[in-house]
């Protein structure tokens, strides 16, 4: 069957989908790995915010208290701060603001979360915190100015439904915090965005109950925020973790619960940012490795912009260690990338979307077309895949489309990534695995990491080019159509490239 893709564009195509990206503690962007990767992440994608842990944890030094002639004071140090958020915004990328975790000194209990021991308890002065926060985010203005700080949402805290995260996963108790923390915002400047309440997946009544509370106390809200994934409990192993997957779908599906459950509450219409969300929710698990990883992901990336203001990929780097240092290159981690820029396939899926155009076409079950201003069509395709894991998904998967286009012929670019191509990991694998592979093996796996190129050139007829793409197992592809203005001057002929003479 030939799919028929309409002639004119019926909406621009949202890009939600590079909105935001997630990062491991934001400490580490002081480190030189995660800058390279963050500069080639935003030369090939570009992204606007990135979302990480960590903010006001001991590990960015911020809160200093000490004591002075007999009473206790606080200093508030931004000397880290301010290294990051410089970064950042010299790689063209703004913060996405996440408040928490707990200092030490200014925590009510000694409840940690991760290898770097963040601190998930209340704090045990709430006038502190709220000084806390009031000096962080003053600071941020003072030195950033008011009208670009206005433009960083600022979250409160993260995930507060899961006891690992907030102490007893106790919501009055984030209900108050979120109160505070709102309030002390507001109070550097009225027009700064505040939101939460960041949950996971699973937790959808506190979003009702979260609207209660912040319309019975008057408090202010300026986004909703949650997280999705759609695996389930972790089958562990060392240094690694095996899950099951419910089909894509159910990413899109989460992406809609807040507007559809606050459509009747005071926070209807607030923007809805998915602070995090992918296939699994463990750092170690393979399947983020993998061309299934971005096949199964590439309709949720197509579609997601229906549901949601922003949803954030966790995470854009390998450099990431909830779990403790990685193990090994390859060891199931969330990045886009592994340690030292090798792309993964996933990686390749949002650096096709970044050359989709701003016009939709057609958006199907296993396609995304859209159209350049300058009359560029760009198709994005991919197989599907079995999330069951019952099957490996088909071995070939056929789509015919017919495409408008606005000349006699197009040059046609096609770049695929798959199992055999785009794929470092399954080179690595044909390598041993090595944990810590030698300058010249990091060498084959960054050309390996390279999606596999071809191109032709094709007639139009009647303003159409008909597309006939046969996809392999967990491929993903895209396809870019340009117009032809064919400039070969007259005496060219291939035929004389050996000196011949002109051929009678």
């Amino acid at each position: 069957m030939i799919i028929r893709v309409p002639d004119s564009v019926n909406r621009t195509f949202p890009d939600a989908w590079r909105h935001c990206v997630g990062t491991g503690r934001i400490e580490l962007a002081l480190r030189r790995d995660y800058q390279d990767s963050l500069a080639l992440l935003q030369r090939e994608i570009g992204f606007r915010y990135i979302r990480g842990h960590g903010l006001l944890s001991d590990g960015m030094g911020v809160h200093r208290p000490y004591e002075w002639e007999g009473a206790r004071r606080v200093h508030h140090s931004f000397t880290y701060v301010d290294q990051v958020i410089d970064a950042y915004l010299g790689l063209g990328i703004r913060p996405f603001l996440e408040l928490g975790f707990m200092p030490e000194q200014l925590a009510s209990g000694e409840e940690t979360i991760f290898w770097w021991r963040g601190n998930v308890t209340p704090p045990r002065d709430g006038k502190e915190w709220a000084g806390l926060v009031r000096a962080t985010v003053a600071h941020l203005v003072d030195r950033y100015g008011l009208d670009e700080v206005r433009t960083w949402p600022i979250e409160v805290w993260n995930e507060p439904n899961l006891p690992g995260f907030w102490k007893d996963a106790d919501e009055a108790a984030y209900h108050r915090l979120y109160e505070v923390t709102a309030h002390a915002v507001k109070e550097v400047d009225a027009d700064l965005q505040v939101g939460g309440p960041a949950i996971s997946p699973g937790a959808d009544e506190w979003l009702e109950r979260f609207a209660e509370f912040t319309e019975r106390r008057d408090v202010p809200v300026d986004f909703v925020s949650k997280h999705a994934y759609t695996s389930g409990p972790a089958q562990h192993v060392p240094f690694g973790s095996y899950q099951t997957l419910a089909p894509a779908r159910d990413l899109l599906d989460q992406f809609a619960t807040p507007r559809d459950r606050l459509k009747n509450t005071r926070l209807a219409g607030l923007p809805v940012h998915i602070t995090e969300f992918n296939s699994s929710y463990c750092p170690d698990n393979p399947i983020h490795d993998t061309a299934f990883n971005a096949a199964y992901l590439a309709p949720v990336l197509a579609g997601g912009g229906e549901h949601a203001d922003s949803f954030s990929y966790w995470t854009f780097s390998d450099m990431f260690e909830e779990a403790g240092v990685p193990t090994a290159l390859f060891h199931g981690g969330f990045g886009l990338l592994t340690h030292r820029q090798v792309k993964k396939p996933t990686y390749h899926l949002y650096a096709f979307m970044a050359r989709m155009g701003e016009g939709l076409l057609a958006l199907g079950d296993d396609h995304l077309v859209t159209r350049h201003a300058d009359g560029r069509v760009t198709v994005l395709a991919w197989a599907p895949v079995d999330p069951s894991g019952e099957t490996p998904g088909p071995e070939r998967h056929a789509l015919r489309l017919s495409v408008p286009v606005q000349s006699g012929e197009v040059f046609v670019r096609r770049s695929t990534v798959d199992e055999e191509h785009g794929n470092a990991h399954t080179a690595w694998q044909r390598m041993g695995s090595p944990r810590s592979p030698r300058p010249h093996q990091l060498d084959v796996l960054r050309e390996a990491a390279e999606p596999a190129r071809s191109h032709r050139r094709l007639p139009a007829e009647d303003g159409r080019v008909h597309l006939d793409l046969t996809l392999a197992r967990h491929e993903v592809t895209l396809v870019e159509l340009d117009p032809v203005t064919d400039e070969t001057p007259p005496w060219w002929d291939e035929r004389r490239l050996l000196g011949r003479e002109e051929p009678q």
